[in-house]
């Protein structure tokens, strides 16, 4: 019996440390080799994803900024730099009661014109007396006998008549309203001259030839034919003082000579020979450049450019001229030749001149201002 007893003690003993193996599997710990798997945070390579950044380089697309050349759209404000044109008091003609006299220059005469027709066909129903009688003569009635309001001028008022003005209590203030430029024209058929010096242009436009081969002998033997502006006309007038000294006869005598107040009449009688000539205001030649040649004159070419610097023989500026005394006396005066600085350059192309530079239209706008204590 006891036998049997230490027997199944040793059996049990035996089943104990056979079931004492199972620790063995805490090997299972070797188990942790699991967080081997961390190797997965070798998926942050993804982080090379980032490059993804490198579609930054639609932070390229601020070249886009590079469409602020639609600033240079902005060039609007250049234009509305020219809109900085110096703004006068509004003038309604309808409200301008009393007279306006005016005199002087032959080549303003006929802006001086257009300009007092205009402000009558607005509503002024005074009168505007202009008489066309040459620079020199109308600072005479301006200056000495006090005649006028308004003097018209193709040139600057010298200093001896600013003198005389102030003997009778004036100041003369000058407004430049535009400059006159002529251009000498031939037909486009015409293929022998393109430019020409004044003394040509007095051989050429007077009885001292014939035929253009008597100014040049390299020119056909072809009779010269003339169109010329009337002699009322202010642009009849300058180009006798500049081309013949003011002595008209010359011009008058020449042979084939044909005279038309009417430019347009000038422009067809050119057209109609290539041994034709003329000369009229820049308005007309360049409505039919197309069809005409305009000659340089001393070898410069009548250019908005040329015209503007003083470069081209026959181009000088227009002017008008009063006195800020006589502008309060008379507020129909101040008020005409507000309208006429405000509203030139919408005439004086139709006229035959080119208008004054910006620059000079708003000094004359200011001296207006100035004048009226503004």
């Amino acid at each position: 019996m006891r036998r049997i007893v230490l027997l199944l003690l040793a059996v049990v003993l035996l089943a104990g440390c056979a079931s004492q193996p199972i620790p063995t599997n805490p090997p299972a710990p070797t188990n942790p080799p699991a967080p081997t798997n961390p190797p997965a945070p070798t998926n942050p390579p993804a982080p090379t994803n980032p490059p993804a950044p490198t579609n930054p380089p639609a932070p390229t697309n601020p070249p886009a900024p590079t469409n602020p050349p639609a600033p240079t759209k902005a060039q609007p404000t250049a234009a509305s730099a020219s809109s900085s044109a110096v703004k006068l008091p509004e003038v309604n003609p309808l409200e301008v009661k009393g007279n306006i006299v005016m005199a002087g220059s032959s080549t303003v005469f006929p802006l001086a014109e257009r300009m007092a027709e205009r402000f009558q066909d607005e509503g002024y129903s005074g009168n505007i007396t202009i008489d066309s009688i040459g620079s020199g003569a109308g600072f005479e009635r301006f200056c000495k006998t006090g005649e006028t309001d308004i003097s018209n001028a193709s040139r600057a008022i010298k200093s001896s008549e600013v003198e005389a003005c102030k003997a009778i209590g004036r100041e003369p203030i000058e407004f430049r309203v535009g400059t006159d430029a002529l251009a000498v024209v031939v037909s486009k058929e015409n293929t022998f001259i393109t430019s020409a010096t004044k003394d040509e242009l007095a051989a050429i436009f007077s009885d001292a030839a014939v035929k253009w081969s008597d100014v040049n002998p390299a020119w056909p033997q072809e009779n010269i034919l003339r169109f010329i502006p009337g002699t009322d006309s202010g642009t009849f007038d300058y180009f006798v003082e500049e081309i013949f000294d003011k002595d008209e006869k010359p011009h008058l005598q020449a042979a084939n000579t044909q005279l038309s107040e009417d430019d347009n009449v000038l422009v067809q009688g050119v057209l109609g020979s290539p041994y034709a000539i003329g000369y009229f205001g820049y308005a007309y030649y360049a409505e039919n450049a197309g069809r005409l040649k305009v000659l340089a004159i001393e070898g410069v070419e009548p250019t908005k450019e040329n015209v503007d610097n003083g470069s081209y023989p026959l181009a000088r500026p227009l002017f008008i001229y009063s006195d800020a005394k006589i502008m309060h006396e008379k507020p129909q005066v101040a008020a005409f030749i507000n309208f006429f600085l405000t509203h030139v350059n919408e005439e004086i192309t139709e006229v035959g001149y080119f208008p004054a530079s910006e620059e000079a239209l708003n000094a004359a706008r200011q001296a207006w201002l100035k004048a009226m204590g503004g």
